[in-house]
C-alpha cells in the first residue's frame, strides 16, 4: 500500500517560496528590459520561450517513448516527467509576444529585404508572417491535443486502473513519435534556423531534438532527485532508478556531441560559403570565445562528470550535473539566438540574466501547482509494482 503523503503532497515551503521570487524578480526584469532595450528583450525572449518549449516536448516525447517501449523502471517517475510536459499548453500564450513580434526577429519579415533578394524571394512561398503564424498555431494546437489526451488517461488510471487506458496511450504515442519528429523539426527551422534565412542545415532539426532531450532529462533527474531527498517519492525508488536516469542523460550528451561536430565537420569539409558564413560569423567578434566555451560546458564536463557508472548513481552528482545541464542547454540556444543579433561581436547586458531567472521561477511554480493537486507517482498504472521492484 502506498503512503498517502507520498501520493499528493505541496513541495516544500522553501521550494514555493524560491520559485514565487524568481519569477516575480524576473519579471520585473523583463519588464524594465523591454522598456530599455526592445529588440534585445525579445531576442532573449526567444531564448526562453525555446528553452521551456524544449523541456515541456521534450518530457512528453520521453512519455511517448515510455509507453511505445514498455518501459518499466521510469514508470514510477512519469508523474513527475508529466508534469513538465504541462508546459506545452502553456506555450500558446508565451508565443503569442513573439507572434506579434517577428519583424524584430526575422530579417525575412520585412517585405523590402525579400523584395531585393533572390535567396529570400525563393523561400518566401515558405518563410512569410502568415504562413509562419499558421504553422506555429497549428504545431502548438497538435502538441497541446497529443499532452491532453496521454496526460489524461494516465491521471484517469489513477482512480479506475484500468489496463485499456495503458493501451490507449501506447497507441497515442506510437501516433505522437513520427508526429514528434516532423513538428519539431519544423519548429528548429522555423523559429531558431530561419533567424539567418540565408543558412540551412539538413542536420539541424536533430541537432534541436538531441539538445530539447538533454534539457528535458536534466530537468527531470533534478526534480527527481529533489523529491526523493525530501521523502516526496516511494522508498522503493532506488539508486538503480537514478542509474538510468544518469545513463540516458550521458547517452544524449555523447549523441548532441556527435550531431554538432558531425554538423560543423560536414559544412567545414564541404568548405561552401553559403553554408560555412554561419560558423565563421560564431569564430569572430568574440563568438570564438562562446564557441569553445559551448564545447566545454555543453560536452565535455557532462561526459567527464557521467563517465563512470557510479556517477550515474549518486544523487548529488545527479543533482549537481542536471542544473550544469539545463545552464548548458540555455547557454547552446544563447550561442544559436543571439549572434543573429550581435552581428558585430559578441555583448552581454543585464538583460541576457533576467529572462532565465523568469524561466526558472516559472517552471518551479507550475511544478509546485500540479505537484500539490495530483499524485506524485502513476498509482493506477500496471507497470507501476514492477517498476518499484526494478533493479540493475
Amino acid at each position: 500500500m502506498l503512503n498517502n503523503n507520498l501520493i499528493k503532497k505541496e513541495l516544500p515551503p522553501a521550494m514555493i517560496k524560491l520559485g514565487w521570487i524568481l519569477l516575480s524578480v524576473g519579471f520585473i526584469f523583463i519588464i524594465a528590459g523591454f522598456a530599455t532595450d526592445y529588440q534585445r528583450a525579445i531576442f532573449n525572449y526567444l531564448l526562453v520561450y525555446i528553452f521551456i518549449l524544449s523541456i515541456g516536448i521534450g518530457a512528453l516525447f520521453l512519455v511517448a517513448i515510455e509507453y511505445v517501449a514498455g518501459a518499466e523502471w521510469s514508470t514510477p517517475l512519469r508523474r513527475i516527467i508529466e508534469f513538465y510536459a504541462s508546459l506545452i499548453p502553456l506555450l500558446i500564450i508565451l508565443a503569442i509576444p513573439l507572434l506579434f513580434s517577428l519583424h524584430d526577429l526575422f530579417h525575412w519579415s520585412h517585405p523590402e529585404a525579400v523584395a531585393g533578394d533572390e535567396i529570400l524571394k525563393g523561400k518566401s512561398p515558405y518563410l512569410n508572417s502568415t504562413f509562419f503564424i499558421i504553422r506555429t498555431a497549428a504545431i502548438l494546437l497538435i502538441w497541446t491535443l497529443f499532452w491532453f489526451l496521454i496526460i489524461r488517461n494516465s491521471e484517469k488510471q489513477d482512480k479506475t486502473s484500468d489496463q485499456k487506458l495503458t493501451k490507449k496511450n501506447i497507441t497515442l504515442s506510437a501516433v505522437f513519435i513520427p508526429v514528434f519528429a516532423i513538428t519539431v523539426t519544423i519548429t528548429s527551422i522555423d523559429w531558431l534556423m530561419s533567424l539567418e534565412p540565408h543558412w540551412f542545415s539538413t542536420i539541424f532539426g536533430v541537432y534541436f531534438f538531441s539538445g530539447s532531450v538533454i534539457g528535458a532529462l536534466a530537468a527531470i533527474t533534478l526534480g527527481a532527485v529533489t523529491l526523493k531527498e525530501k521523502g516526496y517519492l516511494h522508498p522503493r525508488i532506488t539508486n538503480d532508478h537514478y542509474f538510468s536516469l544518469g545513463a540516458l542523460l550521458f547517452a544524449f550528451i555523447n549523441f548532441w556531441g556527435y550531431i554538432a561536430f558531425s554538423q560543423y565537420m560536414l559544412i567545414w569539409y564541404a568548405d561552401l560559403p553559403e553554408e560555412n558564413f554561419w560558423f565563421l560569423s560564431r569564430w569572430q567578434g568574440g563568438w570564438e570565445y562562446i564557441s569553445i566555451l559551448l564545447i566545454v560546458v555543453h560536452f565535455v564536463v557532462p561526459y567527464s562528470a557521467l563517465l563512470s557508472q557510479p556517477s550515474k548513481m549518486n544523487p548529488k552528482r545527479l543533482k549537481f550535473i542536471s542544473i550544469w545541464i539545463l545552464i548548458a542547454h540555455l547557454f547552446d540556444l544563447y550561442w544559436l539566438i543571439l549572434p543573429n543579433l550581435y552581428k558585430n561581436g559578441f555583448s552581454i547586458s543585464w538583460i541576457e540574466f533576467a529572462f532565465p531567472i523568469f524561466a526558472a521561477g516559472f517552471i518551479i511554480v507550475l511544478f509546485n501547482y500540479l505537484a500539490a493537486r495530483k499524485n506524485l507517482i502513476p498509482i493506477g498504472d500496471p507497470k507501476l509494482e514492477k517498476g518499484l521492484n526494478f533493479h540493475l
